[in-house]
């Protein structure tokens, strides 16, 4: 049996299984790509509900794993040089897919997923999250919309970019994969945010469709409710 005891997080969410992943998260855009990555991998894993209240994400404990207070992160106990504690999305869907040989590819088909896995965490992640917050939440309230303009542009670009590169393809780089994990999660928080018509979410057949095969995927269906919200 695996030996925790040096992550403190497990005082506050304790393992029932210590030997196998401990992922905690919330099934937020970024917090799906874990729990998708997981279930379309196959390995075995514990998912802990760790919310978005400062009572979780700035508890010491969850900060022990993640000091930039963030979800998702995990635990395996079976690391290469012993267990691992690891926060940030896109660095848990590369060490998850070099572990298991899944979805990353080889060769220049790695280098394209990864160029497409920064190109959301860098863009795609960011200012889509900013237009929500603009646009949905309290932002919207702002008398001045140069904000909201500038990440509504700004998401509107990064659909452009997507359609174009996706036009006569199924995947963004080549076979499924971690790009794929990352992106599709943030394009179906647009609905979240009320604001596909705003980005002319139609007009992008491309991107709609392909946002469509991602959702038929039966691990995708599984870890979009990973952890359960209630």
């Amino acid at each position: 049996m695996a030996d925790l005891s040096q992550f403190p997080i497990t005082q506050k969410w304790p393992a029932q299984d210590p030997s196998v992943i401990q992922l905690y998260s919330f099934p937020t855009p970024n917090g799906v790509k874990a729990s998708i990555m997981l279930e379309e991998t196959g390995l075995p894993y514990e998912a802990h509900k760790v919310t978005l209240a400062d009572a979780d994400v700035k508890s010491d404990a969850f900060l022990s794993l993640n000091p930039n207070n963030k979800i998702p992160a995990i635990i395996d106990p079976d690391g290469p040089d012993g267990p691992v504690g690891l926060f940030e999305s896109g660095a848990i869907l590369i060490y998850l897919a070099e572990k298991t040989g899944k979805f990353l590819g080889n060769g220049s088909d790695k280098a394209k997923a990864i160029q497409w896995l920064m190109f959301q965490m860098g863009g795609v992640g960011p200012m889509f999250g900013q237009l929500g917050f603009f646009w949905k939440f309290a932002g919207s309230e702002w008398e001045d919309k140069r904000p909201q303009e500038r990440y509504l542009d700004e998401s509107k670009r990064l659909m452009a970019v997507l359609e174009k590169e996706l036009d006569g393809k199924e995947w963004v780089a080549g076979d499924y994969s971690i790009a794929d994990i990352a992106i599709a999660p943030w394009l179906r928080a647009l609905d979240f945010y009320g604001a596909k018509e705003a980005v002319g979410w139609s007009d992008h057949g491309n991107v709609v469709a392909y946002l469509d095969r991602f959702l038929e995927r039966p691990a995708v269906q599984r870890g979009l409710n990973i952890p359960p919200r209630d």
